[in-house]
């Protein structure tokens, strides 16, 4: 089932194209990585999908809907969840506060009974309390629960970010290179979490430099070049595609996917 149309999408700054017509579909349970060279629009278009820009031309559908110009929190109440290059992480808050933080917009509480103290804010901090800890099991950093975050690894960080996006139950999740920065160990654990959260039916959309990651993991790939569409499809006919070995693998980069399937 398709959960994510994006049709002719654009953007322009300051004559610069940095979006030109990029259409892509993705269906539940798949992992669909986008990658190219720097430059090439990825994060824009990750930004255009998610609402942080408006596009100047072209459709996005969550689910059917039409979510073309819609805010990123309500972007996140329909099923979508994302992170960032960079961590967006509260270092000075532990693990599971971090996760608690990302079901603010489930929760049903008031100003006026938070301030007041009522029962129902303790029980609904309770209850999402709970949620978190089942989420950093799920990531495996359940031992992590307590630990204040700035205190934590770079691998360990980034799939507490994962976790925390997960906390709005997404039926897409977008990932901006999950694996930057992290050693061999630490993406072979990323690895391996993407893998599970799509088959529990969530569609990831990834973009990762890391090409061994990309290649084995992905069902599709789409490979962007300066903001256009330069090839989509299987992980192995893209990794074949003379195109792309111009413009972005190289004959190393090219290596690097083949050992994916080695």
């Amino acid at each position: 089932m398709t959960i994510l149309a994006v049709e002719d999408l654009g953007i322009t700054f300051g004559g610069l194209r940095a979006v030109d017509g990029v259409s892509f579909q993705v269906s539940l349970g798949e992992v669909f990585s986008i990658i190219g060279p720097n430059g090439a629009g990825k994060t824009t278009l990750f930004n255009l999908v998610t609402g942080i820009y408006r596009p100047g031309r072209g459709t996005i559908r969550l689910a059917g809907e039409d979510v073309t110009h819609l805010a990123p929190h309500l972007l996140v109440r329909r099923g979508m969840a994302r992170t960032f290059q960079n961590l967006q992480i509260f270092f000075r808050m532990t693990a599971v506060e971090n996760v608690m933080v990302g079901h603010h917009l489930s929760e049903r509480t008031s100003l006026l009974a938070d301030m007041l103290a009522w029962p129902t804010v303790a029980r609904q901090n309770r209850r999402t309390q709970t949620r978190a800890m089942e989420l950093l099991e799920r990531v495996g950093l359940t031992h992590h629960a307590e630990t204040v975050a700035g205190e934590l690894p770079y691998g360990v960080l980034k799939r507490l970010e994962i976790a925390r996006a997960l906390a709005v139950d997404p039926k897409v999740l977008l990932l901006d290179e999950p694996a930057a920065g992290c050693n061999a160990v630490e993406t072979e654990a990323i690895d391996r979490l993407i893998v599970r959260i799509a088959e529990s039916g969530v569609a990831v959309v990834l973009i990762e430099h890391d090409m061994k990651l990309v290649m084995k993991i992905s069902d599709r790939v789409l490979v962007l070049a300066h903001g256009r569409r330069l090839a989509e499809g299987p992980p192995r006919e893209v990794r074949n595609d003379p195109a792309v070995i111009a413009a972005y693998l190289g004959e190393h980069g090219a290596r690097e996917a083949d050992r994916a399937h080695g």
